[in-house]
């Protein structure tokens, strides 16, 4: 796995595998289910991907989407491909609400609401809620 994938907490962030692609829980959470979308290659340009990680990414999102919408009634999602740190290709995916969500024990105010995210006013998980949120995707996922 790339430098970015680990740095992201794989394997214990894993919600779900593509031939392409990682979704991983974001172990920072500014929206409860936010997630990072992982290229696998080891790209750190867009434009370096081959074709067949374009045209799988389009079922990767659409997955996503249903899964989040499902799990936390977003009402915007946002993909962010910052890549100021982390170089390989990846976006931060975000889902919005105004308000409050709540999970295992846990609330996740979007206080970017109706701006750009928050970022930086994100809930840090802990190995246990790590686990706990990241089981609870995947459980969603697979259920389908």
């Amino acid at each position: 796995m790339n430098e970015t994938i680990r740095k992201f907490g794989y394997p214990a962030t894993l919600i779900h595998e593509y031939a392409h692609w990682l979704v991983l829980l974001r172990p920072a959470q500014p929206t409860l289910g936010s997630l990072v979308l992982a290229a696998r290659s080891d790209a750190r340009a867009f434009a370096d991907l081959p074709p067949a990680a374009f045209a799988e990414m389009a079922i990767a999102v659409a997955d996503i989407e249903r899964v989040l919408q499902g799990a936390v009634a977003y009402q915007r999602i946002n993909y962010l491909m910052l890549m100021m740190v982390d170089p390989n290709v990846h976006f931060h995916v975000i889902p919005r609400y105004e308000g409050t969500r709540t999970h295992a024990g846990l609330s996740f105010e979007d206080k970017g609401w109706p701006k750009p995210p928050a970022l930086g006013d994100a809930v840090s998980l802990d190995d246990q809620q790590t686990a706990a949120l990241a089981g609870w995707l995947k459980q969603l996922w697979d259920g389908d």
